[in-house]
């Protein structure tokens, strides 16, 4: 399977149009016009038809990566958003503590 395979399938797979893709490449500062983008989906005897090279399909993962889970966090928000997420109290931990002091006060 090649590039442009791979390419292809993930372009169907995510209904992606040409502009949703050079959007996603300008999310790692990666510029590609869109006449250059289409000759990557053509059929290899087309006279237009381009190899995808692997920097192209490296940089459109790492951006479609970025497009799907956002971007990555810089190392010091990763603490500070967890230290400052607060924990749900328990609604049964009440209940549990009243059936353990009617049992006692039942013996």
């Amino acid at each position: 399977m090649t590039n442009n395979d791979i390419f292809k399938k993930l372009r169907v797979a995510h209904k992606l149009r040409d502009t949703d893709i050079i959007a996603i490449l300008d999310l790692v500062d990666f510029r590609i016009a869109k006449t250059e983008l289409s000759a990557f989906f053509r059929k290899e005897d087309h006279p237009n038809y381009v190899e995808c090279g692997d920097q192209i399909l490296r940089n459109f993962l790492n951006g479609l990566i970025i497009h799907l889970r956002g971007p990555m966090p810089k190392k010091g928000e990763a603490l500070k958003k967890d230290m400052s997420r607060k924990v749900k109290p328990n609604p049964y931990k009440n209940n549990i503590n009243k059936h353990k002091n009617t049992k006692k006060s039942n013996d």
